[in-house]
């Protein structure tokens, strides 16, 4: 790699600490890691941030790592002008601060609250552009998120687990619950791509710590639990395909569409995205039902339906269906309907659990090229 000398050090010194954490950080030729590392930390938040792990610290541990390097005060000083920046992340546990730091994706990226200044999404796309972070991405397992059925697309007669029920979820989620912008809309939009999926901009939502989090960022909006489930409720009225983060009680809820949200659209670049993705259903069609519409085709986020055969009936492709049920509330011929895996995937206990477990099955360079090898083989079938 070549060394890039109009960086601060610190920046590479930061760039390793992070792709020693469980996602990763890798660095690229183009130094594009550096140049958005410059966007998220000054140098000497960048020197801190050194002494932070994706485990959570509390204050006092971190003073007593940065000494003598930072004082008490420094130290104080710049874990809440990372926190502000959406640069670590933070936690409130039995009483007291504690300090992490977070991946790029799920984490700093989003960190930005909906409200992304035009030069880091610039540094940003041009880091998540690099096959360097591609191949890196590509490779965390479990994945960080995954994709529940909506609301009313299950039949009665399933089983379904509370962690596979967003009402289940809201449920059961701790207070506080805060709405914010999508980021990834926001981007789009300032690109002047706007949603094709709904003009709502309030589709995030946060709860427990990720919401008392974006509220001490004095960030987003508190909203009460009955406003959670309105929107949700709007989202998938507007096709916006529901994804959790990939644990048994999410900490935040995404609902995303196939033209703005990176996640999709990764997911449809993909030749068997299935391969990557954590989900417990799929749909299924009544080929003698369907009647060769085509509202699924249009309803379908990542590509996973078309219409073939001489009577234009629905074909699922069960290596790109991720099981969201938006083709199955919207079919008028009642043609399609959600069918559970065999094997079913339960997730991680919590956050701290899920980044444990992606730690664990952390691959190397080796391996990730392995994974990237792959893809590129079954791109070529």
């Amino acid at each position: 790699m070549k060394k890039n000398t109009h960086h601060n050090p610190v920046y590479r010194l930061l760039q390793r600490h992070l792709d020693r954490q469980a996602v990763g950080f890798p660095a690229t030729r183009s130094a594009a890691d550096l140049r958005l590392l410059e966007k998220l930390f000054s140098p000497d938040e960048a020197r801190l941030a050194l002494y932070l792990s994706g485990q959570p610290s509390l204050t006092q541990e971190v003073v007593d790592r940065a000494a003598p390097e930072f004082s008490a005060e420094q130290t104080a000083k710049l874990l809440n002008e990372m926190l502000a920046k959406g640069s670590i992340g933070w936690k409130r546990s039995g009483g007291n601060d504690t300090w992490l730091l977070m991946p790029l994706v799920v984490g700093m990226y989003e960190g930005q609250d909906g409200e992304p200044a035009r030069d880091f999404l610039a540094a940003a796309g041009a880091y998540m552009r690099t096959l360097d972070f591609g191949k890196s991405f590509l490779a965390v397992k479990p994945p960080q998120m995954r994709t529940i059925p909506v609301h009313k697309s299950l039949p009665v007669e399933h089983a379904v687990a509370t962690y596979d029920e967003v009402r289940a979820i809201v449920r059961d989620a701790e207070a506080p619950f805060v709405v914010l912008n999508c980021i990834c809309r926001e981007g789009a939009a300032m690109r002047r791509k706007p949603c094709k999926q709904t003009s709502r901009k309030e589709t995030c939502l946060g709860f427990g710590h990720v919401a008392a989090m974006v509220l001490r960022r004095g960030k987003g909006r508190e909203i009460t639990r009955d406003e959670v489930l309105t929107i949700l409720q709007q989202n998938q009225d507007d096709g916006l395909v529901v994804q959790p983060s990939n644990t048994q009680k999410p900490s935040f809820v995404c609902s995303c569409c196939g033209c703005c949200c990176g996640m999709l659209s990764f997911q449809k670049f993909l030749p068997h995205p299935i391969d990557f993705w954590t989900s417990n259903y799929f749909a299924q069609v009544n080929a003698d039902a369907c009647t060769g519409c085509g509202q699924c085709v249009d309803r379908c986020q990542v590509k996973a339906i078309t219409l073939d055969g001489p009577n234009g009936t629905a074909q699922i492709n069960l290596s790109r269906c991720i099981g969201c049920g938006l083709c199955v509330t919207t079919c008028p011929a009642e043609a399609l309907r959600l069918i559970k895996k065999e094997q079913e995937a339960t997730p991680p206990k919590d956050d701290e659990a899920l980044y444990d477990a992606i730690l664990a099955n952390k691959k190397g360079p080796l391996g990730q090229w392995k994974t990237l090898l792959k893809v590129a083989l079954k791109m070529r079938q």
